[in-house]
C-alpha cells in the first residue's frame, strides 16, 4: 500500500486547493511582469535602432507610392546612368538637394532645397560637400566653403529618402512611441521565460511524465514565435502595405507612427502566436489529448475559423491578402496533424484506489 502511495506521489502533480491555485498564479503573475519590465529596460536602450528597423517596410513603400520614375536611359547619349557618389572627382561642381530637414548655423534648410556644391577636402584630407557660393536664408547668411552632409566611404546606392519619415502629432509623442517600441519588444524578448511560467502554473495537474516535455516545448514554441513574427515582417507586411498606400497615391501621405506601430505589432505578435500551432499540437499530443485522426476529422471546421483568424488578421478586405495571411496557417494545420500523427500516444493515467 506504501510503495503504491508513493507511486501515484512520483506521477501524479498532487492536489492544490482553491487558494493554492490563486497563489500560485500571483506568483507566476509577478515573476512575468518583472521578466518583462527588465526586458523592457534593456529594450529601452535599444528603443532607436528597434525602431528604425520596424519602420522600414512601411518606409519603403511609402518611397514606392510617392515615387515616379524618370528614365534615366533616355538622355542626350543614351549613355547616363546612376553612380554612387564616390564616383565623384575632386573638384566636380554639382547641385545638391536636401533630402531632409538640416539645420546649418542658425538656419533650417527644408527638404528639396537646391545648392551649388563643391567636392573638395577639408583640412584632415576628407573629401566633402562644400557650398560654392554664399546662401541667404532669411536673415541669416551662410557663407562659401560650408561642409554639407555626404559620406564619400558608401559605395552603394541607398533607396532614396524622400518624404517617407513618420510623424508624430502630440508633444509627447515621441516619447510614447519608444515605451510601446520598448514594450512589444521587451514582450517578444520575454516569451521563452513567459512560457516557462505558464508551464509552472499548469504542470502540477500533469503527470510526471507529462512534465518531462517542458523543454521541447519552449524551445520549440520559441522558435515558432520568432518564426511567425519574421514571416508577418518580411513576407506578409510588405505586400498588404504597398497595397494600402497605393489606394492613397493620389493623397498626400502622412502616417502617424503610433499607429503604424500599433498596426504592425499587431500583426507580428498575431503571426507568432498562429505559428504556435505544431508546438501545442506537439504537447497535447503527446499528453494524449488530440490525435492525428481527431485534427483530421474537424478540418472543415479548422478551414472556416483559419479563414475568420485570417480575415480579423489581413489588414486589407482583399481576396489575394486574405489567402496570403490564411495558406500559412493552412500549411501549419497540415504540419500539426503530421506532428500529431508522428509523436500522438495515449495519455498514461495512474490509477488511483
Amino acid at each position: 500500500m506504501e510503495e503504491n502511495t508513493t507511486e501515484q506521489t512520483e506521477n501524479l502533480g498532487g492536489e492544490m486547493s482553491f487558494m493554492d491555485h490563486l497563489d500560485e498564479l500571483r506568483k507566476r503573475l509577478v515573476n512575468s511582469v518583472v521578466i518583462v519590465l527588465l526586458a523592457f529596460i534593456v529594450c529601452w536602450f535599444a528603443s532607436g535602432e528597434i525602431y528604425n528597423f520596424l519602420s522600414i517596410p512601411v518606409r519603403r513603400a511609402l518611397s514606392e507610392a510617392q515615387r515616379r520614375e524618370v528614365s534615366v536611359e533616355k538622355g542626350l547619349t543614351g549613355n547616363e546612368k546612376i553612380v554612387p557618389i564616390t564616383e565623384l572627382n575632386e573638384g566636380d561642381s554639382v547641385s545638391y538637394v536636401f533630402d531632409k530637414a538640416t539645420k546649418i548655423g542658425v538656419s533650417v534648410l527644408s527638404p528639396g532645397t537646391t545648392v551649388q556644391a563643391i567636392i573638395a577636402k577639408d583640412g584632415d584630407g576628407n573629401r566633402g560637400f562644400f557650398t560654392n557660393e554664399p546662401l541667404i536664408i532669411g536673415a541669416a547668411v551662410i557663407p562659401k566653403g560650408v561642409r554639407l552632409p555626404g559620406d564619400f566611404t558608401i559605395k552603394e546606392l541607398k533607396e532614396p529618402s524622400a518624404d517617407e519619415n513618420l510623424i508624430v502629432t502630440t508633444l509627447g509623442g515621441s516619447f510614447s512611441l519608444y515605451v510601446t517600441v520598448s514594450l512589444y519588444a521587451a514582450i517578444a524578448l520575454s516569451i521563452p521565460f513567459l512560457l516557462w511560467q505558464i508551464w509552472g502554473f499548469i504542470s502540477p495537474a500533469l503527470y510526471k511524465h507529462e512534465r518531462s516535455y517542458v523543454t521541447p516545448f519552449i524551445v520549440l514554441s520559441s522558435i515558432s514565435f520568432v518564426g511567425g513574427a519574421a514571416f508577418a515582417y518580411y513576407v506578409l507586411f510588405p505586400p498588404a502595405a504597398s497595397y494600402l498606400l497605393g489606394l492613397g497615391e493620389d493623397f498626400r501621405l502622412l502616417l502617424s507612427a503610433n499607429d503604424y506601430f500599433d498596426f504592425i505589432t499587431l500583426i507580428m505578435l498575431a503571426m507568432g502566436i498562429i505559428f504556435q500551432m505544431p508546438a501545442v499540437t506537439y504537447v497535447l499530443s503527446r499528453i494524449g489529448i488530440v490525435s492525428a485522426a481527431f485534427l483530421v476529422k474537424i478540418w472543415k471546421i479548422a478551414l472556416v475559423v483559419i479563414l475568420l483568424v485570417a480575415a480579423v488578421v489581413s489588414p486589407t478586405g482583399d481576396i489575394p491578402n486574405l489567402m496570403l495571411f490564411a495558406l500559412p496557417m493552412i500549411v501549419l494545420y497540415i504540419i500539426s496533424i503530421f506532428i500529431a500523427w508522428f509523436f500522438g500516444k495515449k495519455r498514461k493515467i495512474v490509477e488511483t484506489e
